[in-house]
């Protein structure tokens, strides 16, 4: 399979998971974006078009070490739902963005409840 084949089958599920999940002022996505060399996350409010927080293994305080392992990823949940609380979030959707809940996505997920959001 092709890049762009397997670039475009992440989009088609992508588009599939966005068609229910919307972040409101009250309940924010929290959206994940995973490459094959770093992991992301936003706290997104899609009413106003803002985001609210946000963390990745680009940062310079992530960035020493393996950016794309389990550990990373639990590091970039904890710090977006750190961020995400001092912004006044509690509870937040998950936005998978198309990738499988499995590996460094759910890593996210499980750090983000443990720092205390709500998914």
């Amino acid at each position: 399979m092709t890049t762009s084949k397997r670039l475009q089958l992440r989009q088609r599920r992508h588009a599939r998971v966005r068609k229910t999940v919307v972040g409101t002022p009250q309940r924010p996505r929290l959206a994940v974006f995973r490459s094959n060399r770093h992991i992301s996350a936003q706290v997104i409010d899609d009413l106003n078009g803002r985001t609210v927080a946000a963390a990745s293994t680009v940062e310079a305080g992530l960035r020493g070490g393996a950016t794309a392992t389990r550990d990373a990823a639990s590091s970039v949940g904890r710090l977006v739902a750190e961020r995400a609380r001092a912004a006044g979030v509690e509870r937040v959707v998950f936005d998978r963005g198309g990738f499988l809940y499995h590996g460094r996505v759910a890593a996210v997920a499980e750090a983000a409840r443990q720092a205390g959001l709500e998914l």
